[in-house]
């Protein structure tokens, strides 16, 4: 059995994937008075499936709030970037000079407008710059692309990054600092105290001050414990890994994008099929054949693995951040935009729970939304 290292913490998050790892990273000055508690690798990890794009396009379509936090994480990313370098010295891979989604016919180039104009227009919306491109536009930035190509639209705030260095940098982070990385802490229950909050793990007991729920899926079950609610449902998603190939792809596409080691992800699709991570050979097939479209060459380059992985989704598709009514010093966390928005979480979201409340920007997203009683 592994031992607690502290019995008593100031803080606890519960979830080691990219959300809590990055609020923990943002509390670790905390040192020794922080624990990190992880269910470990037989978790549902979307950080393990993440495609790693930092995506600002189309964000905040139905919630103007949304599109705010994602910008504002946007453009913190540098700074994250940096930190993470210097006190790990992992370089996270971070390449932030724009993005484009590819419209693949004349009437989805029309939808992607519209839908973008419909995003804008909305009350309160905070803008940016978002170009529409024809094709010759289009082909101008990406040599090679397909006959079927009509257009695109391009944000200069996108961009991506390595996802599985930034989990390990984000530890490599907490152990530098002195936190308490505990793996294989699966917290089974909460009891929540006038004064503290005791965490039963797999591993025993510990208890903390405060507890922040950043579990992904298993938040819909610890949720309730401590007055909150986190009605989460699992989205999956599968990614194809294309063998390494010349640098042809300098800035990511919303489904096809070029890591910095050569390889070519391709991804973006969405399927409710519960907790299965089965792949599915039918969706393999779409995704690759509009990958084909969108650059011809690709039909030579062979298919290395694929995988499906499992998003945290609420009923709106956007974040949840709440701090309990009945139990303050609880707090909730849950987004399926770990990569997105790791930096608003390091740089923002921690430290306002450190002083115990919730920073303003993330008062939208309470989760009292999806109860109509609650919101009238």
């Amino acid at each position: 059995m592994m031992p607690v290292i502290r019995q008593h913490f100031d803080v606890a998050v519960i979830g080691g994937g990219l959300v809590g790892a990055a609020i923990a990273f943002g509390l670790r000055g905390m040192g020794a008075r922080l624990a990190l508690l992880d269910e470990g690798d037989i978790a549902h990890r979307a950080a393990r499936g993440n495609f790693g794009l930092i995506w600002v396009q189309g964000k905040g379509l139905g919630m103007a709030p949304y599109g705010a936090w994602t910008q504002r994480s946007a453009r913190a990313w540098p700074r994250l970037a940096a930190l993470l370098r210097e006190e790990t010295g992992i370089d996270v891979a971070l390449r932030q000079t724009g993005g484009m989604h590819v419209c693949l016919s004349r009437s989805e180039l029309d939808a992607r407008a519209a839908q973008m104009a419909q995003l804008f227009a909305q009350p309160g919306f905070e803008r940016f710059r978002l170009d529409v491109l024809d094709r010759a536009s289009v082909a101008a930035r990406l040599p090679g692309i397909g006959p079927d190509v009509a257009g695109g639209t391009w944000s200069g705030l996108d961009g991506d990054c390595n996802p599985l260095r930034l989990l390990h940098a984000l530890h490599a982070g907490l152990a530098r600092a002195g936190a308490a990385c505990l793996p294989a802490h699966a917290v089974t229950r909460i009891e929540p105290g006038t004064r503290r909050f005791t965490l039963h793990t797999l591993r025993g007991m510990l208890e903390c001050e405060r507890v922040v729920l950043a579990a992904g899926l298993a938040n819909a079950t610890l949720a309730p414990m401590v007055g909150l609610a986190a009605p989460v449902t699992p989205n999956q998603g599968q990614i194809i890994v294309l063998e390494r190939v010349q640098p042809f792809l300098p800035f990511p596409l919303e489904s096809l994008r070029q890591t910095d080691e050569g390889t070519v992800l391709v991804g973006d699709s969405q399927q409710a099929r519960g907790f299965d991570e089965t792949q599915d050979t039918a969706v393999i097939a779409a995704m690759a054949a509009r990958a084909v479209r969108v650059f011809p060459f690709l039909r030579e380059v062979r298919a290395n693995r694929a995988w499906a992985a499992l998003r945290v989704m609420s009923p709106d598709g956007f974040p949840i951040y709440a701090q309990s009514r009945a139990w303050p010093g609880a707090f909730v966390a849950s987004c399926h935009s770990g990569v997105t928005l790791a930096a608003v979480h390091a740089l923002t979201l921690a430290p306002a729970l450190a002083a115990g409340v919730l920073p303003a920007d993330c008062l939208p997203f309470d989760p009292d939304r999806f109860d109509v009683r609650a919101a009238a």
